[in-house]
């Protein structure tokens, strides 16, 4: 019997999701383009889930799925959707309908509050003593990003520089967002669901996982992205 021309198999990928609070689509074009020049290296035509459960009564589905497309992102699905007609609403955008459990555990939670760094500061190291939960981000513009507690999955951490994180990593590491490839990772507890330096990347199932809940040094070498021991 000959080989079947494709195999499916189950997978799981680490998306991002954009958690709409308004309906307007020129405030969540403007908003997304703001999100992307901060990391642009990484978050161009990045996929994305758009989750809608903050969201109540009619709104302009069609619109709303442009104004994200246009910010520079691709629409792979919905989810939060809380009853049967704004499902049959959301139908009509041809996206599917996506359902998300450790997300509405993360909508339970609020994070907590991250210090505003003016944009005319002076660029330093940014250094974070608290632990990064659940749904919050921390960027770290034109400098190293220093994380002296633990970062948990669904958290993410952005930086221009270096990362260093000394807790445990099972958030995302993203460095050098600006595109610097001399950026490099180092972190004393690797668990990571993404890593990424000046848009290269791995997602946790691409960590040689000799490497995870240990000490690591990730940078690119050829452009490609390595791990070697911290230590």
């Amino acid at each position: 019997m000959s080989q079947s021309p494709i195999e499916l198999k189950g997978s799981s990928f680490t998306l991002s999701v954009v958690h709409l609070h308004s309906a307007q689509p020129e405030v969540i074009h403007q908003a997304l383009q703001e999100k992307l020049e901060q990391a642009p290296a990484f978050l161009k035509n990045a996929p994305v889930v758009i989750n809608v459960a903050a969201l109540t009564g009619d709104a302009d589905w069609k619109k709303i799925q442009q104004a994200v497309v246009s910010a520079g992102f691709r629409v792979v699905g919905i989810s939060g959707c809380k009853d049967e007609q704004q499902k049959r609403a959301l139908s009509l955008t041809g996206l599917p309908l996506l359902s998300e459990g450790r997300v509405k555990r993360a909508l339970a939670e609020p994070p907590a509050p991250v210090p505003v760094i003016p944009d005319n500061a002076p660029a330093k190291t940014r250094i974070v003593s608290t632990p990064v939960r659940s749904g919050q981000q921390i960027y770290a513009r034109n400098s190293d990003l220093i994380v002296t507690s633990s970062v948990s999955a669904g958290a993410e951490l952005i930086a221009d520089g270096n990362i260093h994180i000394y807790g445990m990593m099972r958030g995302r590491a993203l460095a050098g967002a600006a595109g610097d490839t001399n950026c490099q990772i180092f972190c004393t507890h690797l668990g990571a669901e993404l890593v990424s330096i000046a848009g290269q990347y791995w997602l946790s199932d691409q960590i040689p996982s000799n490497y995870f809940g240990q000490a690591a040094r990730l940078r690119l070498q050829d452009n490609v992205l390595t791990v070697q021991p911290l230590y």
